[in-house]
């Protein structure tokens, strides 16, 4: 009765809330100020080393309302190693969405980054939603991390039925948890903490290089924010056009794949005297195929399934250092030796919690970016056709966006964050405290009417002259962020010069084994220099069998789609 009596009350300051919403969605109000960053020593929980230092950006949950909710994100941050050649800040994003790139400070050491490390201050940070910075949950970890699980090429009606009703539930945990507050994870308000960084930092104008998702934030940013741009690196470019975002760019990405799951296969025929697998395309799949039949009967240690392997194998299409220890695992496995299989796809418990913040912050931003269908017939007639020429990825990539076909509106997010927060007060009762809490997500439901992710993506553009000249990166098989998109970017950004690696498909090719690309990349960052309007790189060398054994997680994927 208790919990009863308190819906009651915040049901009305809801629906007040959202009565009085102004009609035209006005969102003008003052720029919030950036406060000056205090650096410190990192948390612990961040495991940077002590020549690391970190710090926390104040920025608003709501740019329109600046002086209401106001949250935290990491910085990290490490000092350029040559003062006297100092020249600014390098911020960088590695994509996602749900990628944090605090580790960043970190890749100073490297030897290709060595001298780009002279010149700049090297600082990462955590986007809203992700690490410590208001992290987004939308699941139980422990759940979303279950395993094993099944995935299919060819799905039954009753396989859709399930995976639907997940999708369904999904997005109702996402407004059950962060309630009023959800509409706010956008790739626009994004681009504005991008430019609240840059201030706090006291740089006059950003230096910035975004890798796949932060291509795309970052080409906002140069929307938005033309005359603050220094110098722009972008690295695997998303597709910016609206109509592409973010429904049609999966459809595309799955195709890519698809060429890029064929190369892995060519290449596993050519070196079938290591690794037994057959001699041909058609033959390699079907070795696949028979280790997905016999997971899905089996699971490997009790944990890996089809799923685990479909999610693990897809790591082939965003990096060719995966391409041998993969192969040699699937030989492996098929030999009657699990070991190697179990440790490339066998979740890690102590990772779920990352991996589901992740999930969470990717699906909130694509989901609140555009408009998806609401209609599950289109759905399944679009990614149907796709599959028809892209099985390997198509339905797999259906799952993880289809909540998006049931995300709620700014009012029903709040709703069920108001709904979330009777249940924690029902044994109690109702006070200033729970009122308060309700009129805050009743006001914030209000302002989230006027969310520019409401009215459709932002038209990626500037004008001639109004933006330094900008990189692109592109690799020209690139499969998860289709190389037409590098393409499209340049014509919507003029003035800007892409580099293309021909015949490659990494995904993310800056400071990576092409000399070539590095060598402008380089000239760039350290001395503004822009190769020309295109460029063409000689692809980097395949791999060979046995290579790639130490390979780590530093081979980030950054994709657009997260696994």
């Amino acid at each position: 009765m208790k919990a009863l009596a308190l819906y009651g009350t915040i049901g009305s300051l809801l629906l007040s809330a959202l009565t009085t919403a102004p009609a035209d969605g006005a969102t003008h109000a003052p720029a919030p100020l950036a406060r000056p960053l205090t650096f410190g020593r990192c948390a612990p929980v961040e495991h940077l080393p002590s020549d690391v230092e970190c710090a926390a950006l104040t920025v608003p949950l709501d740019y329109a309302r600046p002086q209401g909710k106001q949250i935290k994100l990491t910085v990290s941050r490490i000092r350029a190693t040559a003062p006297k050649e100092r020249q600014g800040a390098l911020v960088f994003n590695p994509g996602g969405p749900g990628g944090s790139s605090m580790d960043f400070p970190l890749y100073g050491t490297l030897p290709k980054w060595r001298r780009t490390a002279r010149a700049y201050d090297f600082v990462g940070y955590a986007p809203r939603g992700v690490g410590r910075s208001v992290p987004l949950s939308c699941q139980d970890p422990k759940a979303f991390a279950k395993a094993p699980t099944d995935s299919q090429v060819h799905p039954t009606a009753a396989f859709k039925r399930e995976k639907t009703a997940q999708a369904a539930a999904y997005a109702r945990g996402c407004a059950r948890k962060a309630g009023a507050d959800l509409p706010f994870y956008n790739s626009v308000n994004n681009a504005r903490d991008l430019d609240m960084l840059r201030a706090a930092l006291g740089e006059r104008k950003l230096t910035f290089m975004g890798a796949s998702y932060g291509t795309y934030f970052g080409a906002l940013y140069a929307t938005l924010y033309p005359g603050h741009v220094r110098r722009m690196i972008f690295d695997s470019v998303v597709d910016p056009d609206p109509r592409q975002i973010w429904y049609r760019n999966n459809l595309t990405q799955n195709i890519a794949f698809q060429g890029r799951w064929r190369d892995w296969l060519r290449w596993v025929a050519r070196h079938h005297d290591a690794y037994h697998l057959g001699t041909t395309e058609r033959a390699v799949q079907h070795a696949y195929d028979t280790a997905l039949a016999r997971l899905r009967r089996h699971p490997a240690g009790g944990t890996v399934g089809p799923a685990q392997l479909q999610s693990a194998f897809l790591s082939t299409g965003y990096n060719d250092v995966y391409w041998p220890r993969r192969a040699a695992a699937l030989s492996a496995y098929l030999r009657g030796d699990e070991k190697p299989l179990r440790a490339q796809a066998a979740p890690d418990p102590e990772d779920a919690a990352a991996e589901e913040n992740s999930n969470a912050v990717y699906t909130a931003v694509q989901c609140n970016d555009a408009a998806w269908p609401r209609d599950l017939r289109t759905w399944d007639r679009d990614n149907a056709e796709v599959a028809r020429v892209a099985p390997f990825e198509t339905w797999d990539n259906v799952w993880m966006n289809l909540p998006c076909a049931f995300w709620p509106d700014a009012a029903q997010s709040a709703r069920a964050g108001l709904t979330a927060a009777t249940g924690r007060a029902a044994d109690r009762a109702p006070g200033a405290d729970e009122v308060g809490e309700a009129a805050r997500y009743a006001a914030a439901a209000r302002a989230a009417q006027a969310l520019p992710g409401h009215r459709g993506p932002v038209d990626i553009r500037t004008a001639p002259g109004a933006l330094p000249p900008v990189l692109l990166l592109a690799a020209e098989r690139d499969g998860a962020t289709p190389y037409p998109g590098a393409l499209g970017l340049q014509e919507r950004l003029p003035g800007s010069s892409l580099v293309t690696e021909n015949g490659a498909g990494t995904h993310g090719i800056a400071y990576g084994p092409n000399t070539c690309v590095n060598a402008h990349v380089e000239a760039y960052l350290l001395h503004g220099t822009v190769p020309g309007h295109r460029v063409y790189c000689a692809p980097r060398a395949e791999p060979k069998p046995g290579d790639g054994t130490r390979a780590t997680r530093k081979a980030r994927k950054g994709a657009t789609s997260p696994r």
